[in-house]
């Protein structure tokens, strides 16, 4: 008995472990600031106050970072009126500043010490996520089943892995106008002076600014109108834009274009490829399919693969994805390869959450835009969810969609910060050619030369700017949208 009680005796228990952290490392670099202001510059871009373990040091460094924006020289003398006066018992705050930059060591360690303190962080938010994910697997929540479990510890460590944190809360509002400006700024110094991602259709650029970070925009139409070739004409522009650089933490940066998912839930993957090899190589794809082309052509064919194999577009083409196994693979796709672009296509054959199953269709495409928009925040990304339109659309003489008609939930509209709708005159046109050799018949000839190869993309909602109509040309054998000629433009048709 005294040999099992010696055994459990707490001196033999692995003893108490402090959590990661280097207060060395933070004095040096806070330091370093201190008598160089450079130094700040060199870690700013990924090391914020709440990194620090030490709260002391967590205010000394944001106080440096409010003087040096502003402008002005941090150094012991300004910091220390924006600071507490007594530290400990023994020394005051002006002494302590006063000593870390007397011991401060070169600014060229700067970096170096800014990354140990932001690694350190990581790894006590890893530990922090760990033992959560641990409790809460103890637990027995009915709601919570395991694999909800799993969506939420992927999601806490993406926050971590992509943004240096995951509690989210409130951010002080010179954060935000902070980052209006520089996207801003990039804006101003960006080809075409865009905020967004080109999509590459200029007067559709020019009227939403690019594609806008963290939106949802809904790009709907009824069948056979090219919304899916709309959506794989933007999808390759930007991926083929793409140019990137390499942040001070070791992160990519986009400069132009970025890189895509696309979520095709209709079509094959090899489907998908066929119509974008089509689109750029400016053979149909019914004659590639066929192969219906000659010894040019098939050159031309192996030049444009070989063009494209070098592309960041990433297709999965899983059918029956419910939207949290898609935000879960969006997020895979992001940590592992990167992601400036989602596209989803269609929204109609997503489905919610199992638990949700017995409810109806209403509540669950409320649920699916619900959590793609969280998700387009979550991912900081433009995420383009192609949906359809009810048939009310075609008991109407004006055919021209309207928000009325996106179908089966108000929550598409709601939940959307665009929505697009696609429109070719040109198909409804078709079906109505009268007997050949009539008086109608020559007049329908002439409305059909005008159509022919226009479509329109009616901007219907946007949160950030103006409604309006803009015309395209679209080569219906290629599945291409183009912009047209300024002389061809039809009269716009604003909303």
């Amino acid at each position: 008995m005294a040999e099992n009680v010696r055994r459990l005796h707490p001196e033999d228990e692995k003893s108490f472990r402090l959590a990661p952290h280097n207060v060395e490392a933070e004095q040096a670099l806070l330091g370093a600031m201190l008598v160089n202001n450079e130094a700040f510059y060199r870690v700013s871009d990924f090391l914020a106050p709440e990194h620090f373990y030490e709260p002391i040091h967590r205010e000394i460094y944001e106080v440096c970072g409010k003087i040096i924006r502003a402008g002005k020289t941090a150094t012991p003398i300004t910091v220390k009126t924006y600071l507490p006066e007594n530290l400990l018992a023994d020394v005051t705050m002006p002494q302590y500043l006063a000593r870390l930059a007397s011991e401060a060591t070169t600014v060229i360690n700067a970096a170096d010490y800014g990354q140990t303190v932001y690694d350190l962080a990581l790894r006590r938010n890893l530990i922090q996520i760990g033992e959560e994910m641990v409790s809460t697997a103890y637990g027995a929540d009915v709601d919570l089943t395991a694999p909800k479990q799993i969506e939420e510890a992927e999601k806490q460590l993406f926050e971590l892995g992509e943004k240096g944190r995951y509690d989210g809360g409130f951010q002080p509002f010179n954060e935000a106008l902070r980052a209006a400006i520089e996207m801003a700024g990039e804006a101003y110094s960006r080809d075409g002076t865009l905020s967004g991602t080109a999509t590459g259709l200029s007067d559709l650029d020019r009227l939403m600014g690019g594609l806008q970070r963290s939106d949802l925009i809904i790009l709907a139409a009824r069948p056979a109108m090219g919304k899916t070739s709309l959506a794989t004409n933007i999808a390759f522009h930007v991926a083929r834009s793409w140019k990137n650089s390499i942040t001070p933490d070791g992160h990519r940066k986009t400069e132009d274009g970025g890189q895509v998912g696309f979520f095709s839930l209709e079509m094959s993957a090899e489907q998908l490829a066929t119509r974008i090899l089509a689109e750029q190589s400016g053979i149909s794809s019914s004659d590639i399919r066929r192969g219906n082309i000659h010894e040019s052509q098939f050159s031309r064919l192996v030049d444009t693969s070989n063009l494209m194999a070098s592309v960041p577009l990433y297709i999965d083409d899983t059918g029956g994805l419910s939207v949290s196994q898609l935000a879960a693979r969006a997020r895979r796709l992001k940590r592992q390869k990167g992601l400036d672009l989602l596209i989803v296509d269609y929204l109609q054959l997503l489905s919610g959450s199992a638990r949700k199953g017995n409810e109806n269709r209403v509540q669950e495409l409320t649920e699916i835009t619900t959590t793609l928009k969280a998700l387009a925040k979550d991912l900081d990304v433009p995420i383009i969810a192609l949906s359809q339109l009810s048939r009310q659309v075609e008991n109407r003489d004006d055919k021209h969609p309207q928000l009325a008609d996106l179908r089966e939930s108000g929550s598409i509209e709601q939940d959307a910060d665009v929505v697009l709708f696609v429109y070719r005159e040109e198909y409804y046109l078709k079906n109505k050619e009268p007997k050949e050799g009539t008086p109608e018949h020559l007049a329908w000839q002439g409305e059909m030369e005008k159509v022919h190869g226009r479509a329109e993309v009616i901007i219907g909602k946007q949160r950030h700017g103006p409604t309006g109509t803009v015309q395209l040309a679209f080569e219906a054998n290629l599945t291409r949208f183009s912009n047209l000629a300024r002389a061809d433009y039809l009269p716009e048709r604003m909303e």
